[in-house]
């Protein structure tokens, strides 16, 4: 089981570097990069409200679960 975290589609699809997310959101790069990465192990919500408001996304865009043996969308 796992969760799989959409964070570099998205920033592809809405043309905005880690970089520019980071300054809208208020949260540092390395932060964002943990997330990116999949190795973060939690996220606040308050955290994960700023990263859909400036990504104009859903947390569902941004976060899947993936059961063991399942491929990730």
């Amino acid at each position: 089981m796992a969760i799989i975290v959409h964070l570099d589609r998205l920033l592809v699809e809405r043309k905005m570097s880690l970089t520019e997310l980071s300054e809208r959101v208020g949260i540092t790069i390395a932060n964002l990069s943990v997330l990116k990465t999949g190795k973060a192990r939690a996220i606040r919500f308050s955290t994960l409200e700023a990263i859909c408001r400036e990504l104009d996304c859903q947390p569902g865009d941004l976060l899947e679960y993936v059961a063991d043996g399942e491929q990730p969308s």
